[in-house]
């Protein structure tokens, strides 16, 4: 694998590289199946992380490159976290994400017009702010709506999780109709081709 950022990550221009160059790199997309199906990396295998984080005995089978992707780096470090147990010895993060991958003229795929969990949890801690702030006029014990939700945003960033984002998945429009079948995912990311 090419060395770019660093021997976890990988940039725009190494992953490019790699695909361009026909190495045998598995791109594996970690977002829900909303996010992968608005828009992804042509190529590449959704396997969410909370499929991921359910599998019992997960084990890879290969030695190929694997580059894990997500909205901006953060679920596919986790990922990371969690396929270093299963034997996978060649785990690389997309640096930036499918974001960052975009915004440097990557190629990408378009489907359904669901935006990017971050955003979906943005608007979701904005409303909730928003009204209890704007409720605590009428009845000021609903102030601390606003206090809970900051709580959860300073745990969510000090533990690197987001149980918001994990409720935000569940919603209809983060799992649609034509979702990749983790059971035929998983081989992608664990067995030799």
């Amino acid at each position: 694998m090419s060395t770019t950022a660093s021997p976890t990550t990988l940039d725009t221009s190494g992953l490019k590289e790699l695909l361009d160059n026909g190495s045998p790199v598995r791109v594996i997309d970690v977002r829900t199946p909303g996010e992968f199906e608005a828009v992804h990396i042509p190529g590449s295998v959704n396997l969410p992380l909370d499929v991921l984080r359910a599998q019992d005995n997960l084990t890879v089978r290969h030695d190929e490159p694997i580059v894990l992707a997500c909205a901006s780096g953060a679920r596919a470090e986790q990922a990371r976290n969690l396929l270093e147990s299963s034997g996978a010895t060649q785990l690389r993060v997309l640096s930036g994400g499918v974001s960052r991958w975009e915004q440097d003229g990557g190629t990408v795929e378009r489907g359904s017009n669901v935006w990017p969990m971050e955003r979906q949890v943005r608007l979701t801690a904005g409303l909730l702010v928003l009204t209890g702030v704007l409720s605590s006029i009428a009845f000021e014990p609903l102030k601390w709506i606003a206090g809970f939700v900051g709580g959860g945003l300073t745990f969510a960033a000090l533990s690197n999780t987001c149980a918001m984002s994990k409720v935000l998945a569940l919603l209809p429009h983060n799992r649609p109709k034509k979702a990749t079948d983790p059971q035929k995912a998983l081989p992608t990311l664990t067995d030799r081709r």
